[in-house]
């Protein structure tokens, strides 16, 4: 009896043993797991990667497209880097926000990037993340280009010297970055040729006026000591080696203030037709549908267009997907009122604007259940609805196949 009882114990303890043990190793497992966005919410940007490379492909519908990505030390032919932007991602373009369609092919971007929060609804394929050139992190919170990178760091390239001979030659230039910083840095011979375009006060140059007047010499070298610049950089035939030509230069403050107002003023347009995207935070249940569907502002859009919101003011809710594409919305989306604004002082993570609104619609929609994406227009913002490519016409139509991005 005694040694049953024994036996019993012993088994006993065993079992507790490896339970813990199993309980030690799945906890382990889950500790180890990437970090994944959650679907709602906004996500911390010290979890993403950031990744640099030349636009090669858009589907600006869909907010998604492919990178071919610049890996140092990789001398090799790569895999596309497809991308999708998260709902609240940002987009800039010369210093401005922008849209995917506003940034022409071949430039070189800056971006960080996110594990998808629902792998199984990602518009573009999985990677497994065993590849240089085409990590796993594949849904973008920020893409922006060199000037842009720039001017948010208040930064600028220092040209040293120019080579030029029949039209076209080399600019050596510099940029300071920190070793962990994002973009470019150190010094960098670039090709330029007369499809450079060159920015100078409000007028548009090409190598040969800069010759012509003397800025450039027409054959030769000339040492330019320092003089700061914005640069776009776009695809060289050696990009495995990171070179890079020069598509556009901007030689002042004046030029490049003069392009950014010119994207703002296209961005401005783009959100008053197509509404200001949100994502539901609350709902507060009214009678018979009423209710106040609490938002917060996505962040990356201009200042002017925020301050359309204000209290007391008419407008209209509807429903979008995580691509921010929209049903019918002149048609399908709801009439209401807009009956608070709380912009107090915070710190917003990235993708947020920080803006919260409460909209009292007549009659709660399934789209504007809280963690769904929205479209607000507000009082006074045309009531049109995009062009039909740009609509979900169908529940299949809901999610995008990533078959376009089969290499």
């Amino acid at each position: 009896m005694h040694q049953t009882k024994m036996i019993q114990s012993l088994a006993f303890h065993t079992s507790l043993a490896c339970l813990i043990c199993v309980s030690l190793f799945i906890g382990s497992l889950h500790a180890e797991e990437p970090y994944r966005p959650k679907p709602g919410e906004f996500p911390s940007l010290e979890e993403s990667k950031a990744f640099r490379g030349e636009l090669v492909f858009v589907d600006h519908v869909n907010r998604r497209g492919s990178l071919r990505l610049h890996v140092d030390g990789h001398y090799q032919e790569g895999r596309l880097h497809h991308f999708a932007m998260l709902p609240y991602g940002m987009i800039r373009y010369r210093g401005a926000p922008a849209d995917l369609r506003d940034i022409p092919i071949g430039t070189v971007l800056y971006g960080r990037f996110f594990l998808p929060p629902d792998p199984k609804n990602s518009a573009v394929p999985n990677g497994k993340g065993n590849d240089k050139t085409a990590p796993a992190e594949n849904h973008a919170i920020l893409l922006e280009d060199g000037p842009s990178l720039c001017l948010r760091e208040g930064k600028s390239w220092k040209l040293r010297s120019v080579d030029i001979k029949n039209g076209e030659g080399d600019l050596v230039a510099s940029l300071h970055r920190e070793d962990d910083g994002d973009g470019l840095g150190g010094e960098h011979k670039l090709t330029i040729d007369r499809s450079t375009r060159i920015w100078r006060g409000r007028e548009l140059l090409g190598t040969d006026e800069l010759t012509a007047d003397g800025t450039w010499p027409a054959e030769g070298q000339k040492e330019l000591s320092g003089q700061p610049v914005q640069l776009a950089l776009t695809w060289h035939p050696r990009y495995l080696y990171q070179q890079f030509h020069v598509a556009d230069i901007w030689l002042d403050e004046t030029a490049m203030t003069v392009a950014t107002e010119r994207v703002r003023q296209r961005h401005i347009r783009h959100i008053r037709t197509r509404w200001m995207p949100a994502m539901v935070d609350s709902i507060e249940y009214g009678q018979f549908g009423h209710a106040i569907v609490t938002t917060t502002l996505f962040g990356g859009i201009d200042e002017s267009l925020y301050a359309d919101f204000k209290p007391g003011t008419s407008g209209k809710m509807a429903a979008a997907e995580d691509t921010l594409r929209t049903w019918w919305p002149d048609h399908d989306g709801m009439d209401g009122m807009i009956v608070g604004v709380d912009t107090s002082p915070r710190n917003p993570p990235l993708g947020s604007s920080g803006i919260q609104i409460g909209f009292k619609v007549p009659l709660i929609l399934e789209g504007f259940r809280p963690g769904r994406i929205v479209r607000i227009r507000a009082q006074g913002w045309p009531n049109v609805k995009p062009p039909v490519e740009e609509r979900v016409r169908g529940f299949e139509d809901r999610w995008p196949s990533p078959e376009v991005f089969q290499d």
